[in-house]
């Protein structure tokens, strides 16, 4: 039996998920008005799963996610609404410890309930089989207060050291990175050690809605020495940059007068997860010879890069996949090492170090 409880300010959202969920007979659900009422019931209900609104009244969505990773850690589930505003506050919760978010239903929410239900179960039952670290979450803490041993900030980073000219990344090499459930603080750790020399781009589909891969790359940008930004439009690809693929549509390698370039494409019916991981290593391929593409399959649900990546593997390619001890979830990463596709399977924090000696300013050296 999964325990959901229910943290919303509306009697109708708190009524209509708890219709969803309760109509399954494996799922028992308890509900919360707001922060503080979530909090009391932590104890008394001990629940499997948290859904928590981001905005509500006494206290916010953040706060109370805040607690709730000190008092009882717990998977907790963001409803978060498709603005900026909610993306910028679902990736810092995220951050905090949340471990996937689900879109609130625009407009009318008892119209769109139907239509919204099959991915809120979906992502209760995912984020109930998730496994919640405690101790990583308190060191996040700790250094995020005290401000101190943390890798200096973006625009500052960049300013600070003195950057090597931007150069067109034809003949060099390509890092493709995948993720999905648990992707953005994956992301985060991966990219935020890199220095801005890192020779060869950097192109990341992360399953996200369309508001919210804006909000992620901009925070990126602003904690990493390399650039980070959103390929909306056709980008040359450049050293020291990492292009985020745009929500709702896919990320894949196209080739211009320039040199090869990243650019956004309509979504495909033949690839359900958006931006598709392997549709964006199908089209590396083509452009690439597989010896100059790394692959890195992080945390998420689902299968979405395994196959790809096996292919990209068995032809001589480098693979990484995520180890099942850091993954919020091994679904992708964990499809990948099963059959036999991954080279390294490593835990998160030594994905960037392998990654650094994967490659080299030079081609030739690999």
């Amino acid at each position: 039996m999964i325990k959901v409880l229910i943290v919303d300010d509306s009697a109708l959202v708190r009524k209509l998920f708890g219709r969803v969920l309760s109509d399954e007979p494996d799922i028992e659900v308890a509900f919360a008005r707001d922060g503080v009422e979530a909090l009391e019931r932590l104890s008394s209900f001990r629940p499997d799963v948290v859904t928590l609104d981001v905005h509500m009244p006494e206290m916010d969505g953040l706060t109370c996610l805040d607690r709730i990773m000190v008092e009882r850690p717990c998977p907790v589930l963001m409803v978060s609404s498709l603005t900026a505003e909610g993306a910028d506050a679902t990736l810092e919760a995220l951050r905090l410890g949340a471990v996937d978010f689900v879109p609130k239903p625009e407009g009318a929410v008892s119209l769109r309930i139907d239509a919204f239900a099959p991915q809120l179960l979906q992502k209760v039952r995912a984020s109930a089989n998730t496994k919640v670290k405690a101790s990583r979450r308190l060191r996040e803490r700790v250094q995020h207060r005290i401000g101190g041993g943390a890798p200096l900030q973006g625009a500052l980073a960049r300013s600070a050291i003195t950057s090597p000219p931007i150069v067109r990344a034809a003949g060099i090499g390509l890092v493709l990175v995948g993720a999905s459930t648990g992707g953005p603080p994956a992301l985060e750790a991966l990219l935020s050690p890199l220095p801005a020399s890192f020779p060869w781009p950097i192109l990341v589909a992360q399953h996200m809605p369309r508001a919210f891969t804006g909000a992620l790359a901009r925070r990126l940008d602003g904690i990493c020495a390399i650039r980070v930004t959103e390929a909306v439009h056709p980008a040359l690809l450049e050293s020291g940059c990492a292009y985020i693929g745009r929500g709702d549509a896919d990320l894949i390698v196209s080739k211009r007068a320039g040199g090869l370039a990243a650019m956004c494409a309509p979504a495909h019916a033949g690839y359900p997860w958006r931006p598709s991981v392997d549709r964006l290593v199908k089209s590396a391929m083509e452009h690439l010879p597989p010896s100059q593409i790394i692959g890195i399959l992080m945390t998420g649900m689902g299968d979405d890069g395994a196959k790809a990546m096996m292919q990209l593997h068995a032809l001589g390619g480098k693979t990484i996949a995520e180890a099942e001890e850091t993954a919020v979830v091994w679904g992708m990463p964990g499809e990948l090492a099963r059959a036999g596709g991954a080279g390294w399977i490593l835990p998160l924090h030594e994905i960037t170090e392998k990654l650094r000696k994967l490659a080299p300013a030079d081609a030739s050296d690999s």
